[in-house]
């Protein structure tokens, strides 16, 4: 079953009157933040309470909306012909170009040229933009400085370790190395003492094989 009809009118109760005040007015600032974010749109909400409290809602500034909407309130009386229209986007233009030109003046006097022109008071304030500008410039250059010289020194870290590991990777290899020398020594003396042993009793053996002579003599007396 839908929702009846509300009866537009004002609410006699004042605690419905402003619980409905509430709800109505937070709708209405949703909607438009919704409207400023999807459509890409200025958006500027003033609200007054019964009680005259403010609320408000301005996608940019309200200062900024509410100078658009004066100025557009006022041009719009003005455009009611070409000739209007034409003026002004000519005033459109010349804003522009005076908007570049100051930024280019303020250029040049950031980069020293054209100061001539400046008093004391306002080469003060171009000296402190600068030493705000200079002293943002230092502090990222040493941000950057100290996350590189962390990070060497967390590479330098990870070189000592593998250095350690190679160096008892290298003692490893030199004590196994001993201990086959004292391994391949001992074995490599045992055999020469067999070889030696060998060589006699082939020599033995070939002894026997030698014919022998025997003679018969008579006993003496």
């Amino acid at each position: 079953m839908g929702r009846g009809k509300i009866v537009i009118r004002r609410i006699d109760n004042s605690t419905s009157r402003q619980v409905t005040f509430s709800k109505r007015r937070n709708g209405l600032l949703k909607k438009a933040k919704e409207l400023a974010i999807l459509c890409d749109a200025e958006v500027g909400i003033i609200i007054f309470s019964s009680t005259g409290k403010l609320y408000d809602f301005a996608s940019t500034s309200m200062r900024s909306v509410i100078d658009r909407f004066n100025k557009s309130k006022e041009e719009s009386n003005q455009l009611g012909n070409a000739a209007s229209e034409i003026k002004f986007w000519q005033r459109e233009a010349a804003m522009l170009r005076q908007q570049l030109h100051n930024l280019q003046e303020s250029h040049r006097q950031i980069m020293g040229e054209e100061l001539s022109g400046l008093t004391v008071k306002e080469l003060r304030s171009l000296e402190n933009q600068l030493e705000i500008s200079l002293r943002g410039v230092r502090m990222k250059k040493d941000q950057l400085l100290t996350n590189e010289i962390q990070e060497l020194n967390r590479k330098g870290d990870i070189i000592q370790q593998e250095n350690e590991e190679l160096y008892k990777k290298v003692n490893l290899i030199c004590q196994e190395n001993m201990e086959l020398k004292k391994v391949y020594g001992t074995k490599h003396e045992n055999g020469i003492n067999r070889n030696s042993v060998f060589t006699v009793s082939l020599d033995i053996e070939d002894n026997l094989h030698v014919p022998v002579n025997l003679q018969l003599s008579q006993p003496q007396q």
